[in-house]
């Protein structure tokens, strides 16, 4: 195979890949956002009934779930712990503000 030919088979999978990885972006947009909305439904429901934002014994339980199914999936455990951290600070600042309205 020459260079040109071989360069041009590189191209393609490359556009390949990375096609599949923005199809894959696109749909983890697409999950956060559907989180987010049962999310704030929670805010709303926590707010209405004069509890707390934060629920750390939950918060424990889902990043040890999410570790668990980090490790499963061959992911690494401590990147879906940070993940879920980031997330779960969003909502809880989600439902302050929900709770200060």
């Amino acid at each position: 195979m020459n260079n040109s030919a071989n360069d041009e088979s590189v191209r393609a999978e490359l556009t390949r890949l990375r096609d599949s990885i923005d199809n894959i972006d696109a749909a983890v947009i697409h999950m956060l956002a559907e989180r987010f909305k049962c999310t704030q439904q929670v805010g709303h429901l926590k707010a209405a009934h004069k509890m707390p934002p934060a629920d750390p014994a939950r918060e424990s339980r889902q990043i040890a779930r999410l570790r668990e199914l980090a490790e499963n999936a061959k992911l690494d455990p401590a990147f879906a712990e940070k993940f879920l951290n980031f997330i779960i600070a969003e909502v809880i600042r989600h439902h302050e503000t929900i709770a200060r309205a």
